[in-house]
């Protein structure tokens, strides 16, 4: 098979839960396990820390992969979903998988894939922890898919296991309060072995020590350790990193980075890494060159400004508002588009009403009809008008904007995907 017929293989045969929603996704690792055992288990062949959480998981997993990486060592990287190609989902030191490694792993694997049918993430999975033994891996970083405690990827034993932010998202399938979600993504949380929480909640933080309790697994919240002060950063209240230069623009990536930093901690405290200052520095520093992260408060253009992001539930979208106050801009254009299952009332009502927006359909099957958008945004009175394909709505919105505005584009990872410019 060729690349693309592999590809067109993989979205044909296998469910998946980016395109199809929750009729994708099993609620079981059997798959995931009989994967592993037909590729005679390549997830107990490299050490890895496990990432999940409701936002900031996947910049979280990139940040670490490029202190790592500055540290010296040669990192994997799973996350998803991916914004361009296929190939981003695994990564070697930001470098995506080969194409040609793509086709040799279906190959190899199709007649178990027949037989187990597996959806496209566990394969996905499955395929980035063969690459990470066959390539020796000094650590990898595994973000979680959907939840934790039935993700594909829990079935690794991390050397450390770290959370992040938790918001109301995927509720059908995780609970519909935070403290039920926080139980999901707590079960990534494995006997006796340290786990990280990035932000301190009150809803969630019973659910993560009653359950580290259970585990015996020592518990950091990295907010109790790690501060900001300005551009500085602070440890146990004394000095730690002066003028850090993180790249990651987004306030809410500053979050993330007390979470990393506790992460690092518990890497440097094991014996087996030595992970300096100087590396979480370069590793901050150089994040997109390192890991490849893409589409986190990235920056298209200048005049006007045009910023994306892909937050796309509840907490994400409050970053992401919180973010646009701190600019200075004479109008703001939104092009806007989400998937079906959002809870578009409550979405809508936080949106600002002096924008003008453009309602777009990201280009998946789950992705909500532009139109549909349109109108109920209307009902709640916000103005704007309908373009439903992603890359004409963001040409018209930068046409009528003045070099002193801003131009924002967003609401699903999908139209993020779809941006030419990205």
């Amino acid at each position: 098979m060729t690349y693309q017929e592999t590809l067109d293989f993989l979205y044909a045969q296998l469910p998946m839960f980016q395109r199809e929603g929750k009729s994708a996704f099993k609620k079981d690792l059997s798959n995931t396990i009989a994967l592993c055992e037909a590729l005679e288990h390549p997830e107990n062949t490299f050490k890895s820390v496990h990432v999940a959480g409701t936002n900031g998981k996947g910049s979280s997993s990139h940040i670490l992969s490029a202190v790592l990486q500055s540290a010296g060592y040669k990192v994997g990287l799973y996350t998803s979903p991916h914004l361009k190609s296929f190939t981003e989902r695994v990564k070697i030191n930001g470098k995506p998988i080969a194409e040609d490694k793509v086709v040799e792993f279906v190959e190899g694997i199709k007649t178990h894939i027949e037989e187990i049918k597996p959806s496209f993430f566990e394969l996905t999975v499955a395929m980035a922890f063969d690459h990470f033994r066959n390539e020796k891996v000094d650590i990898a970083i595994i973000e979680v898919g959907l939840g934790g405690r039935l993700d594909s990827t829990n079935v690794i034993n991390p050397e450390v296991s770290l959370i992040t932010n938790i918001g109301m998202d995927h509720m059908d399938m995780l609970g519909n309060t935070l403290e039920l979600i926080a139980a999901e993504k707590a079960g990534i949380i494995k006997p006796n072995t340290p786990v990280v929480i990035s932000q301190k909640q009150e809803e969630t933080t019973t659910v993560f020590l009653d359950k580290s309790s259970k585990e015996n697994a020592p518990i950091t919240f990295a907010e109790e350790v790690y501060q900001w002060e300005g551009a500085n950063l602070l440890k146990n209240g004394s000095p730690f990193l002066e003028n850090v230069e993180l790249e990651a623009k987004g306030n809410y990536q500053r979050h993330n980075a007390l979470g990393v930093l506790s992460v690092i901690d518990q890497l440097n405290q094991k014996g087996d890494y030595s992970i300096s200052k100087e590396a979480i520095e370069e590793g901050f520093k150089n994040l997109s060159a390192l890991s490849g992260l893409k589409g986190r408060w990235q920056t298209l253009q200048t005049a006007p400004l045009t910023i994306t992001d892909v937050g796309h539930n509840e907490d994400g979208w409050r970053f992401v508002l919180d973010q646009i106050s701190t600019l200075e801009f004479k109008k703001l254009w939104m092009v806007l588009g989400v998937v079906q299952e959002k809870d578009l009332p409550n979405m809508l009502s936080k949106l600002p009403k002096d924008a003008y927006y453009y309602y777009c359909k990201p280009n998946v099957p789950r992705g909500l009809d532009a139109s549909i958008l349109g109108e109920e945004a209307t009902k709640i009175g916000l103005k704007g008008e309908v373009i439903s394909d992603v890359n004409v709505a963001i040409q018209a919105a930068k046409s009528n904007a003045s070099k002193e505005d801003l131009v924002f584009i967003g609401g699903s990872t999908f139209v993020v995907a779809e941006i030419d410019e990205l």
